[in-house]
């Protein structure tokens, strides 16, 4: 089944983000990860009735390791991008959680304050080269921030993003060139708190 690209879930300007970069970082570089993403799922779809492909399958270098690689990356790149944008778009002047909901208490529950939660994210933000990530872990049943240098490496299997950060130089170089540290802290301003919420609740509901 093709994978479709979806649009921004928001249609505001972004506090320090431009627009330009919003469009490359969408548009471009997440449509060209769903578009190889589609490019592999072909591939592999091809590959389970090729026999040739599965009897020369090794680890070290084989055209099926390459298919299997590609899919990581390009699965991780999609699912990460959507969910760095479904969380833009929120209200710059509102204080920092508004809409947040039981996501918010959850977080002032385990790090004492959202202020000092969002601290310990942006240094982790600052540490890694790709991603940060709070999660659920459905493996501990609890919120964890996780780090990753790229798509297909720092992952844990079993949980579910709620607040992505995209730290890659794409991500904000055209804005604040080398100053990763600003765009970090414009990206809690554009946080649409209530968007992260609703995917806690949703999670929340099931374990219920």
């Amino acid at each position: 089944m093709e994978y479709k690209a979806k649009p921004l879930p928001f249609n505001k300007e972004l506090t320090g983000i431009s627009k330009k970069t919003v469009e490359i970082h969408h548009d471009k570089l997440y449509a060209g990860y769903v578009a190889k993403l589609n490019e592999v799922n072909a591939k592999l779809e091809a590959a389970r009735d090729n026999e040739e492909m599965k009897a020369a399958a090794n680890q070290t270098y084989s055209d099926l390791r390459a298919l299997r690689m590609g899919e990581i990356f390009a699965a991780n790149g999609v699912y990460l991008h959507e969910a760095y944008f479904n969380c833009l778009g929120g209200d710059p002047s509102a204080p920092l959680g508004t809409g947040g909901g039981k996501l918010a208490d959850a977080i002032a529950a385990k790090w004492g304050t959202v202020e000092k939660f969002t601290s310990i994210f942006s240094a982790a933000g600052m540490s890694v080269r790709g991603w940060v990530v709070l999660a659920y872990d459905a493996n501990v049943n609890e919120l964890k921030i996780y780090g990753a240098d790229s798509h297909d490496q720092g992952g844990v299997w079993g949980c579910i993003p709620l607040i992505v950060l995209d730290v890659y130089e794409h991500a904000y170089f055209i804005d604040y060139g080398s100053d990763r540290k600003k765009y970090i802290v414009d990206f809690w301003k554009n946080l649409d708190w209530s968007a992260a919420d609703a995917i806690y609740e949703k999670i929340m509901k099931l374990n219920s």
